[in-house]
């Protein structure tokens, strides 16, 4: 994709120019432009909507088989390009190639499974309890449905919105995230090429405060799917709910990962790395507080540091690299303050915390930190408090397995939980006690399958859950027809 070209917005099935463009960088390397990409307005916003209500009623009642091979095609072309598109989003997210990759065959297999769920929608037929009536309960799609998707997972969070919208006979404007437009971009054509008709599918791209107020705000918007920080989710919830617009939201986490005395230490400190450190630390389902007991505390701490001192910060596609830089200057800044935070409040920050310069790859100026690891931290610290979302993680002391679950529960936060252990007991009253949407054990709390729920509780989500079969709570309503014998 060549950093000259300009990559404009898609309305109604034509590829709109606004004028305005804004540069895509790649955070490993700031004199590496990956391409200008279109910034629209209120305006477009307006058009697009109204290029979706249009389609809408033909979409909406067409056959599932031309849905489905919609959406097949587009997973198939997906998977057969996870090189070049992981490529693309490594360049301008940061992910490590691997982790790119993976993304992307993760965004063709949810426009697969969905391409069957087009399929499998399925209604009741029940008796009455008056005689000689009939009763059908079916799913309908909403309408013009709004997402707007963060720039962390910025091929896979589109294609868990937008399959399933399109699956179930719903029309689609989407804003990405400002920061990362490229793969949605790259994502909007492929659709775009797959036969589904002008207007079902509308990409605008821009500022939150611009295209994402308009897109909360349109009158002609059903429903609203959004993924990102919890101040503005919290405003979307506001908004939609004045307008009686259907919401969804994913906002924060702040993941606990448990350590018990019995663990394997060697696989606990391992996915401990992975839970918070991999993608940067990026991830709303990374583990940013580690709570581990007594007798295990001493070595599991030492052997962490170990094992973070050995991770390789560097370009995200240089060969060696195992963790690539922070998304950009102003989420750089935000982790190193909270680094100083940690400092400040009497954490032992026993590794890393400091910008670094590039350790593979060409040299080129980046936003590279080396992952931070605090220790001897307690819960009441605004580091075991916030959500940080970089490579930074403490550790928490705690006696028993009791006080680790009380830990572990003490956030307004829900997403994700793990607990590393050999005991079947702990194990069991883990996945039933600990306050999350998911529960990992003996594994990193990041890292999930795209046909099973994703969600969370308390302050990390609302409303119907994402992907998987449950994807239909939202983007379908449910009508109750009475029929007379």
């Amino acid at each position: 994709m060549s950093a000259s070209q300009v990559h404009s917005l898609l309305i109604n099935g034509e590829w709109v120019s606004t004028g305005h463009t804004a540069p895509n960088l790649n955070p490993s390397d700031l004199s590496d432009v990956v391409g200008e990409y279109v910034q629209g307005d209120a305006a477009d916003v307006d058009a697009a909507v109204a290029a979706a209500k249009a389609a809408f009623p033909a979409w909406s009642t067409s056959g599932i088989q031309a849905r489905s091979d919609a959406l097949d095609k587009i997973g198939t072309e997906i998977l057969a390009r996870r090189e070049e598109l992981g490529e693309l989003l490594a360049r301008e997210e940061g992910k490590v190639r691997a982790e790119a990759i993976g993304e992307v065959m993760r965004a063709g297999q949810i426009f697969k499974f969905f391409a069957g769920e087009c399929l499998r929608l399925a209604g009741e037929t029940v008796p009455s309890v008056r005689p000689g009536i009939g009763v059908e309960v079916t799913r309908e799609p909403i309408g013009v449905v709004g997402l707007i998707t963060p720039w962390n997972f910025p091929i896979a969070i589109p294609a868990w919105k937008i399959a399933p919208a399109l699956a179930f006979g719903n029309c689609v404007v989407i804003k990405p995230a400002d920061l990362v437009p490229g793969s949605a971009w790259a994502l909007a054509d492929i659709i775009h090429r797959s036969g589904i008709p002008a207007g079902v599918f509308n990409l605008v791209m821009g500022r939150g405060r611009v295209i994402g107020e308009a897109l909360v705000n349109h009158p002609g918007v059903a429903a609203i799917s959004f993924t990102g920080s919890v101040g503005v989710g919290r405003g979307i919830a506001a908004a939609c709910v004045a307008s009686g617009k259907k919401v969804q939201l994913e906002m924060g986490g702040k993941n606990p990962q448990v350590v018990l005395d019995d663990a394997d230490l060697k696989q606990a400190v391992e996915l401990s790395a992975q839970s918070c450190f991999y993608s940067t630390g990026q991830r709303c389902t990374a583990s940013s507080r580690i709570i581990v007991t007594d007798k295990i505390y001493p070595a599991f701490v030492e052997a962490l540091k170990v094992r973070i001192e050995a991770i390789k910060v560097g370009a995200a596609l240089a060969a060696g690299t195992d963790m690539g830089p922070v998304v950009s200057q102003g989420q750089l800044e935000q982790d190193l303050s909270y680094v100083e935070i940690g400092k400040a409040e009497g954490g032992n920050l026993v590794s890393g915390g400091s910008r670094i310069a590039c350790h593979t790859g060409s040299g080129h100026e980046g936003y590279f930190m080396a992952p931070a690891l605090f220790a001897d931290t307690v819960p009441a610290m605004r580091i075991n408090r916030e959500e940080i979302f970089g490579p930074v993680a403490s550790v928490i002391r705690v006696k028993d397995y009791e006080e680790a679950l009380h830990v572990a529960n003490d956030t307004e936060f829900g997403l994700s939980a793990g607990i590393a252990t050999t005991s079947l007991k702990y194990a069991t009253h883990f996945k039933r006690h600990a306050q999350a949407g998911m529960v990992m054990v003996n594994l990193p709390t990041a890292g999930v399958d795209y046909h099973v729920p994703f969600g969370g509780r308390k302050g990390s989500s609302y409303g119907p859950r994402e992907q998987g079969r449950y994807a239909q709570e939202f983007f379908t309503t449910v009508k109750t027809a009475y029929t007379l014998a």
